[in-house]
């Protein structure tokens, strides 16, 4: 076959495939860690205790789930706007395998407790080499796809994924630089407070730009895609990208209110967090405005409903978190349910949702089908997780500011209201309702994977031709 007359969907097939069976499988972790805070005889060994899932849990959802589909989407995406196949499709084979080698070798490792214990940062030295090689490929795929484009323009979905891409390099190698001491431990190249306040850096960022540059990327090209309509403003969208991208960097401190970190830093976390809400609601307004003209799409098109709720989602966490950063506002929620409810608004309401409506928009045009396999299902799908979502993330707020309130009140005398087992009493009725929640937005991949399966069984692979650009004749 002639290299040059068809887009490389081979790895985009590969990453979209897989995207759906690490969210099952982070997500279904998810929903055991959920059920060990309701029933604690479920930590049977521990290896399979809370502690050694839960970074096993936010590895697979982050990583492994967002990962691929960020992968998938960013592959397919540059292709078709720059007109040409990918740039090295041997470095793109590299990208996948040993993209699933990563996550592998994290499930192997951080049940046995082999961890930095730096959050989202947990893998040993060994794994973060070979992270650090998927990911230079990663760049020189992508910007090698960028540099033989067809086109003048570059569209705005690339300037997202290429934003991402560089910035979680930088990231990750600040972060990850360790000393080590064994093939399995190593410390980290700095100490105390500029640990945690490099720490967080790191782990803001990966939230906003792999959790969300990324994603946004998604958001630019699948609405209007889906939608049938251009991008409501091409200026707001260049605007949101320098704005977002500038201002995030600043955000981290944030996770860091009244501990040693100095004050002034804490306040300068706290003020490019609430700044940060200018941009997000720009995208947000972007995404949304792009249905101008064709709401009525919304009715009977499940993959819009994911899209735009997604939007939704985006914009609700994207309030909530810059009124959590305010330093008053902090000293109720920090380390309470509150912000695991904030988190997974953005996690499952953001993400996963876009992650799963461009998922379903890829995987027939992967596979030469006209739609996925069943409407019916994938709509399904979309209320079930919705009801699931808002389980999660009512009963996480609730319980959040409850605990807060509890933790902080004092008697006459000064002494504390209440011992902290007693507030662990009272959250235990939202931990249930949390993990019902969570255990329908599982249900939900688990509709999608049977979607998916009856769609692509069968079906030879496709590779859809190369498309001219506009205005120029083959």
């Amino acid at each position: 076959m002639d290299n040059q007359a068809t887009y490389n969907y081979k790895v985009v097939r590969q990453f979209a495939v897989m995207t759906v069976v690490w969210g099952i499988v982070g997500m279904l972790v998810g929903v055991i860690i959920a059920a060990q805070l309701v029933w604690p005889e479920l930590n049977l060994h521990e290896t399979l205790g809370y502690g050694r899932l839960r970074p096993l849990h936010t590895n697979a959802v982050i990583f492994a789930f967002g990962g691929c589909a960020l992968f998938a989407t960013s592959y397919y995406v540059v292709q078709r706007t720059c007109h040409t196949p990918l740039f090295a499709p041997g470095l793109a084979a590299f990208t996948f395998w040993g993209w699933q080698a990563v996550i592998v070798l994290a499930a192997a490792t951080l049940p046995l407790g082999i961890t930095t214990s730096k959050e989202y940062a947990e893998l040993e030295w060994p794994i973060d080499i070979l992270i650090t090689l998927v990911w230079v490929s990663y760049a020189v795929v992508f910007f090698g796809t960028i540099v033989k484009r067809k086109v003048p323009h570059i569209y705005v979905a690339n300037w997202f994924y290429g934003g991402f891409i560089l910035t979680v390099a930088l990231l990750h190698l600040v972060n990850s630089c360790e000393i080590p001491v064994t093939l399995t431990k190593s410390y980290s190249c700095y100490a105390g407070v500029q640990d945690a306040m490099v720490q967080w850096w790191y782990g803001h960022n990966a939230v906003g730009f792999f959790l969300t540059a990324g994603f946004l990327g998604m958001m630019y090209y699948f609405v209007p895609k889906q939608a049938g309509r251009p991008v409501y403003s091409y200026r707001l969208s260049v605007v949101h990208f320098w704005a977002l991208i500038f201002t995030y960097m600043w955000a981290g401190p944030h996770h860091l209110h009244y501990t040693a970190l100095p004050d002034w830093t804490q306040s300068v976390g706290m003020l490019f967090s609430l700044i940060l809400l200018a941009p997000s609601w720009g995208g947000m307004i972007n995404g949304i405005m792009t249905l101008s003209g064709a709401w009525h799409k919304l009715r009977d098109d499940p993959i819009l409903k994911f899209l735009i709720t997604s939007l939704s989602f985006y914009g609700m966490s994207t309030f909530e978190g810059p009124m959590m950063s305010i330093k008053t506002v902090n000293a109720l929620s920090h380390y309470t349910d509150w912000t695991v409810g904030h988190v997974h608004s953005g996690a499952l309401g953001w993400v996963a949702f876009i992650s799963i409506g461009s998922i379903y928009y890829l995987i027939p045009r992967l596979f030469g089908k006209e739609q996925m396999h069943s409407v019916k299902l994938m709509t399904a799908h979309f209320w079930i997780a919705t009801i699931g979502v808002v389980l999660y993330i009512a009963s996480m707020w609730i319980a959040g500011v409850m605990q807060g309130l509890m933790w902080r009140a004092t008697n006459p005398d000064g002494t504390l209201t209440y011992a902290f087992v007693e507030s662990v009493k009272a959250t235990y009725p939202y931990w249930t309702i949390r993990m019902i929640g969570g255990l329908m937005f599982l249900t939900g991949m688990l509709i999608m994977a049977w979607n998916v399966w009856r769609t692509v069984a069968g079906q030879k692979p496709y590779d859809a031709p190369v498309l001219a650009p506009a205005g120029h004749h083959a």
